[in-house]
């Protein structure tokens, strides 16, 4: 890959591993909230597997000589929180904020996925995996019984998402 290319790269992944970071405060916040044992056992086992998607960015990073966002306790920390009111709202709504979280996830990791350089095999690989899980992680909250959420809380989910990766991309 050229240099700009690298570059960009980079950023996609630092962006990634924003997304994971944040994943892993909401898991970790919404199982701390969740009324059933059920909840909380899943919470753990999506959280887990979102620990790799953390470990394989950090090292994609490392691997193209870049950081990870000197943000990222300022992501945790509001991820936590908006962990805590989807949990908080109850395990129906949580899991429907799981299950929306994960289709936005998806849609971006499709964006990614398609302003890859074609030589950029390594990323694309790690790209794919994740949103495999992440379809997974949905599909598994909307069938543990997640409600759809209302339309504004959707968009403004995609706001704050707009927000963290056009900042985190650069920082």
């Amino acid at each position: 890959m050229s240099a700009d290319e690298r570059r960009h790269v980079a950023g996609l992944m630092r962006v990634n591993h924003v997304g994971e970071v944040c994943a892993q405060a909401l898991y970790q916040a919404q199982k701390l909230t969740a009324r059933s044992a059920q909840v909380r056992a899943q919470m753990d086992t999506a959280a887990q597997e979102e620990e790799d998607h953390l470990a394989w960015c950090a090292e994609r990073l490392r691997e193209l000589g870049s950081r990870p966002s000197l943000l990222n306790p300022v992501w945790y920390a509001g991820a936590f929180a908006i962990g805590v009111l989807a949990g908080r709202a109850g395990d129906r709504v949580s899991l429907g904020f799981v299950a929306e979280t994960e289709r936005q996830v998806e849609h971006h990791l499709n964006g990614h996925l398609d302003c890859l350089p074609e030589a950029d095999g390594r990323s694309r690989a790690i790209l794919e995996q994740m949103r495999d899980d992440e379809v997974r992680h949905g599909d598994a909250a909307r069938a543990a019984g997640g409600v759809p959420l209302p339309g504004p809380v959707r968009a403004l989910m995609r706001v704050a998402s707009k927000v963290m990766t056009s900042t985190a991309y650069r920082i």
